[in-house]
């Protein structure tokens, strides 16, 4: 018989485990005792309470007893089963991002099962899925135009969700994705694309027409310059000369629906990129210049 060593009681103060957890790994033969008391009681020496630090490390972390066992007994490499459990894990954190992100969008929306339904759909798309339905989208977008610079604005408008997206990611590309599906915002894209084809003969909105008119605006609009006044008509009238005024209005009609500007913001937060200037207040104050009364009766 064998008096020394740690009782069960002690080994629970000890390593933080209940006197019932102990026991069942002593049954289970997790953790042996180094002997008995006269009265059968069972004691334990400090390999012991070494172990079953370990195992209840291995259990925190989310490890199966038959597989504790198993690394406990140096059956199976430490590293090897920690490799296959992060993977695991991985999965399983994926997981809880996309249902995360479709609650919190169903959160703030106030959506219907229908809509949640579909939110829960895209989210779980897979990578050439995804791929298919923005290529789809952008198919539609620029199908027929010749602008050189399609191909290249085209990539500038694809997403790209990481393989390990945080969870405003994945809530950016639901969004983007029922944008990309709605056949109102596909009518919008591709009256755009036609406004930038068009400025190559001069009856659209190029994209350097696109840019002289925010490079214009903004020093008024920071600086500012009331809309209808005199300062205003100049940059109004300079605007016209070089643009005409049905450019103008054909601009702002383009950069006036805010889906346009959201899709590019949803853009930014799926690739991780910078956000993208807003264009609302520069077109708001050059609506407001050019509907001023003055210039209207004129």
């Amino acid at each position: 018989m064998d008096d020394s060593g740690y009782s069960i009681g002690e080994l629970a103060r000890r390593t933080g485990l209940t006197v019932k957890a102990i026991r069942f790994y002593s049954d289970r033969g997790v953790v042996a005792p180094s002997g008995r008391t006269v009265s059968g009681h069972r004691r334990y020496g400090t390999e012991a309470l070494a172990r079953l630090e370990f195992v209840r490390t291995l259990r925190e972390l989310g490890l199966d007893l038959a597989t504790i066992r198993k690394v406990a007994d140096s059956e199976v490499a430490l590293s090897d089963v920690a490799a296959a459990h992060l993977q695991a894990m991985e999965v399983q954190i994926r997981v809880l991002r996309l249902r995360h992100a479709v609650l919190t969008a169903v959160t703030k929306r106030g959506s219907t099962p229908e809509e949640m339904t579909l939110m829960h759909q895209l989210a779980k798309l897979t990578q050439d899925e995804r791929r298919r339905l923005i290529g789809d989208f952008l198919a539609t977008t620029f199908r027929g135009l010749e602008h050189p610079a399609f191909a290249g604005i085209a990539r500038s408008m694809t997403p790209e969700l990481p393989d390990d997206p945080e969870a405003e990611q994945v809530e950016a590309w639901v969004e983007l994705a029922e944008f990309s599906e709605d056949p109102d915002f596909r009518a919008l894209m591709r009256r755009i694309a036609e406004q930038h084809d068009a400025g190559r003969t001069g009856i659209g909105v190029c994209r350097d027409a696109a840019a002289d008119i925010r490079d214009a605006v903004t020093p008024a609009l920071d600086a500012g310059i009331d809309p209808s006044s005199s300062e205003a008509a100049r940059v109004v009238a300079a605007l016209s000369s070089r643009h005409g005024p049905d450019r103008l209005l054909a601009w702002l009609d383009i950069v006036g629906d805010s889906r346009r500007e959201r899709y590019f913001e949803l853009l930014a937060v799926i690739n991780g990129w910078a956000a993208p200037d807003s264009l609302a207040p520069v077109s708001q104050w050059l609506s407001d210049a050019l509907r001023a009364p003055a210039r209207v009766a004129g």
